[in-house]
Parts: C-alpha cells; sequence; structure tokens
C-alpha cells in the first residue's frame, strides 16, 4: 500500500485542528495522523507500542468516539489500539466525491493503516459501517486480518439477500434510499442543531445510553465542513455500485457481536452470517441495540478481548 506514513496532528494535513478536548480525560491515548491509500485519518491511539495492532472501526453517524469507552480496557489487555475517524468524518479528510467512498477504497484505507503501523496483520473490529468495512477486509484481505469482531452488521451477502427478500428489512433500511437524494438528507439532519439526528440516536437506544456531553461532540463532528455530506456519501457509493464480494466464504477467525434489539436490522441476520464463516461465533447481548458499544462497552471489551487474545503463543510476555 503506497504512501502509509505516522506523523503528528501538527506535522500532518487534517482539514482542520485538533481540538484540545478532543479526547476525554478518561481516555488514554493521543491523536495521530496517518496517510494511508492517499489520505490523511485522524487517528487515535493507545496502549503498549509493541502490542499486538487492534483496529477499532465506527460506523455511522459516529467517529472514533463512538469506541471511546473500550479503549482503555483493551489498551489495559495489552493491545495497541488503533481507532480512526475514517475518511470523511469528523476530523479526518473528505474527499468530495461519492466514487471516493466505495467499499474497495474503505477498506484500503484500513491496510494502509496496518502497513503504517509497520505490522503484517491486525486484529479488527468494527461496528456498524466498521464493521461492513471489517466483513470486506476478511474476504478481500485476509491475510491481514488475524481476527475479525462484527457488531450489529450481517455478512454482506446476508444483506443483500435480506434486502431483495424480505420487505421487513427494507422498511428497517429505508434511510438507505432517503440518503440517495442530492443535499436533502444533510439539510434535514442539520435543521435546529441536528435535532433529527440527536432524536434518532435517543430513540433507537436504551434509555440514557447517550448523554449531553456525546451529543456536543456528535454535532461538533457532524458540523465540520464536508463531512455530514461525506459521511452520507458512504451510502450513496453503496448503492449506486451494488459491489459483490469475491467470494462469500469467510476465512478469518469471527465473532458477530449483536445487540438484539436492533432496530435495524433483523436479529436472525447475526446467525445467517456466522454461517458463512469457517470459525464462526456468535454472542447475542439481549439488553442492548444497535448502539450495543456505548450501552455495554465492557462487555463489548471483554469479547474482543477473548476473541482476539493480546498475547497468543509465541507473543511477548
Amino acid at each position: 500500500m503506497p504512501d502509509a506514513s505516522i506523523t503528528s496532528p501538527a506535522d500532518g494535513a487534517l482539514p482542520e485542528p485538533v481540538p484540545d478536548d478532543e479526547i476525554p480525560d478518561p481516555v488514554p491515548g493521543r491523536s495521530r495522523v496517518v496517510r494511508t491509500n492517499g489520505v490523511d485519518l485522524h487517528v487515535v491511539e493507545a496502549g503498549p507500542e509493541d502490542g499486538k495492532l487492534l483496529v477499532l472501526l465506527h460506523g455511522f453517524p459516529e467517529f472514533w468516539y463512538g469506541w471511546h469507552e473500550t479503549i482503555a480496557p483493551l489498551a489495559n489487555a495489552g493491545y495497541r489500539v488503533v481507532v480512526p475517524d475514517q475518511r470523511g468524518y469528523n476530523l479526518s479528510e473528505k474527499p468530495p466525491a461519492v466514487g471516493d467512498y466505495r467499499i474497495d477504497t474503505l477498506a484500503d484505507d484500513v491496510v494502509g493503516l496496518i502497513d503504517a503501523y509497520d505490522r503484517d496483520t491486525a486484529a479488527i473490529a468494527g461496528h456498524d459501517w466498521g464493521a461492513a468495512v471489517g466483513w470486506w477486509l476478511a474476504i478481500h484481505h485476509p491475510d491481514r486480518l488475524s481476527e475479525f469482531v462484527a457488531v450489529n452488521v450481517p455478512h454482506p451477502t446476508v444483506f443483500e439477500r435480506a434486502l431483495r427478500s424480505s420487505w421487513s428489512q427494507r422498511f428497517r433500511s429505508w434511510y438507505m434510499v432517503a440518503f440517495q437524494l442530492p443535499k436533502l438528507p444533510e439539510a434535514v439532519a442539520s435543521a435546529g442543531n441536528w435535532r433529527l439526528a440527536v432524536r434518532s440516536l435517543r430513540e433507537t437506544s436504551e434509555p440514557g445510553t447517550f448523554d449531553a456531553e456525546d451529543f456536543r461532540r456528535y454535532r461538533r463532528a457532524w458540523n465540520r465542513d464536508g463531512a455530514f455530506e461525506a459521511m452520507v456519501n458512504w451510502y450513496r457509493a453503496i448503492v449506486r455500485d451494488r459491489p459483490e464480494p469475491a467470494t462469500p466464504e469467510v476465512d478469518v477467525p469471527t465473532l458477530v457481536v449483536w445487540g438484539a434489539n436492533d432496530p435495524f436490522l433483523q436479529k436472525r441476520l447475526a446467525g445467517e452470517s456466522v454461517d458463512y464463516c469457517a470459525d464462526g461465533r456468535l454472542l447475542t447481548i439481549d439488553a442492548a441495540t444497535h448502539w450495543v458499544i456505548h450501552e455495554d462497552p465492557h462487555r463489548v471489551a471483554d469479547a474482543v478481548i477473548d476473541h482476539t487474545d493480546p498475547f497468543p503463543p509465541g507473543a511477548r510476555e
């Protein structure tokens, strides 16, 4: 992967400066800039530099902060934890074209991250869109993943089949169609200081999951120049391209973590996803929703540790 490198925020070419309070005090780590696949990504990194590389990929409409409550337990377990703002989000570079957000390109960004940290492989955990990128990596770049954890997004073949055959799933995924309209999704979401976006997070999660500080941070990220349009462009790109995986089979050891009360995705999709994995397991968290990494972050962190093992045989003591 060309032009993979790591610099400090002062040396990098991020669209906007990193705020002093970007990383909350209880969260260990620091901001870095990683040049990968032609874009500059803001990442938060924590844990021992020689630890096993673990990349956490956020979803929509979040940014690196979606994983913030899992970073400390994972770093303390011995991982080198790297949590990027994926392209188009928050402080990372925001290419202007819909075609800049094709799934192959998003996956290549992560391969470049692994290269930038001078590793052959990494464990990948992804939530929502981050899981979609992770599935694509596991299928198309299996040699670069040691393990994969998918949180509340199914295998791409399973999801495509559900969209074709299930009116219930089509209804749950209505927003994917709405996001194809130009400009309107951005205007509606941002109206009233992001009233609709905030309400959606609040009403689709367990009561009290998101607090005022969370929403302050999300509003700041969404308000960044070009950010929300770039975020919606992920959906525009996937619908326009309708990419098919090279094979449905996943050989990378895979754990699917599923909040059972997900209002966006049918529960059965989790088990069907595991069926495509040569070495797959399912952990269902009954009291959680789509936003399980917020609702039960320590259980998710424990599941990641159990599945990926920061100290496999032959690793440092």
